[in-house]
């Protein structure tokens, strides 16, 4: 029989957040049949490994390299056997027993691409980035430039979305981004281009394009320590701008040469800006 749902985690550095998101999925997701497989990204930090003892149950891969995010997941998911991949952060935790409500979800949609929950942070604030568009020249110029952030329109946070709506949407997070393995397979999964972030608009935009329908599920939510894995130096900004502008050299250069041109300059401008901040 086959499993139903693959837990698909990259670990770096994060001993103690993993060990409270395995605790987190043991305790809710008791009445669902699932796998989970951690693999770690080459830790600096190796404490993770009395964590193998800790949960039996999980698969623990190590990897010889740190080659990025979609590289990782890429390779736990070969060792797969669920008919649903659900890449989870580490430093998130699930807070209800909802995965065979939204599995049943999924189920029920003919085209169904991926689908993410509502996230919130250690303060309960709510995480914008649960719901989002596909950049173009005019939300990214306000995610870039501006703090607009007007209720009722579409914009880059999808403010005409309410927090606890289910809904389509274009682009979730890969912080929890469910998708059937056979969909993740045909559209060629995470672009291995993506050294860290954008992956997963990436691949939200990949889904669209072939024809399917990603959702937020905000009557759903999980807790996400953003950022605990990340030093905000040089090395992130680099690999934050640079993964945009591999997206928009994809999806923008050949297409729509206005705003790749736009968009082009407006990430060069705003990493300048992010640089001169750290000075």
């Amino acid at each position: 029989m086959t499993t139903k749902l693959s837990i698909i985690i990259v670990n770096y550095n994060v001993t103690q957040l993993l060990r409270n998101c395995l605790c987190s999925i043991e305790k809710y997701g008791e009445s669902v049949d699932y796998e989970i497989i951690v693999i770690d990204n080459k830790s600096t930090d190796s404490s993770w490994g009395d964590l193998i003892p800790e949960f039996p149950k999980v698969k623990f891969i190590a990897s010889e390299e740190n080659e990025g995010f979609a590289v990782a997941n890429n390779k736990a998911i070969e060792t797969a056997e669920g008919e649903y991949l659900l890449i989870l952060n580490p430093d998130t935790e699930l807070e209800a027993f909802y995965l065979n409500k939204i599995l049943d979800f999924a189920d029920s949609k003919s085209n169904f691409g991926c689908l993410g929950v509502r996230m919130h942070d250690a303060n309960g604030n709510f995480l914008p980035e649960s719901k989002r568009s596909v950049p173009d020249m005019f939300n990214s110029f306000e995610k870039l430039f501006t703090n607009f952030k007007k209720k009722n329109s579409k914009s880059y946070y999808r403010n005409d979305i309410d927090e606890f709506e289910i809904t389509e949407v274009e682009v979730i997070t890969g912080a929890f981004f469910l998708v059937k393995k056979e969909v993740y397979k045909k559209v060629g999964g995470l672009d291995e281009k993506y050294f860290m972030y954008g992956e997963d608009i990436d691949l939200c935009y990949t889904l669209l394009k072939n024809g399917c329908q990603n959702y937020y599920y905000g009557e759903a939510s999980i807790l996400h320590h953003k950022g605990e894995s990340t030093i905000k130096d040089e090395v992130y900004l680099e690999r934050f701008y640079g993964a945009m502008q591999i997206f928009i050299d994809k999806y923008y250069r050949d297409t729509k040469p206005l705003q790749y041109s736009f968009l082009k300059a407006g990430l060069k401008l705003r990493h300048k800006i992010e640089l001169i901040k750290l000075k």
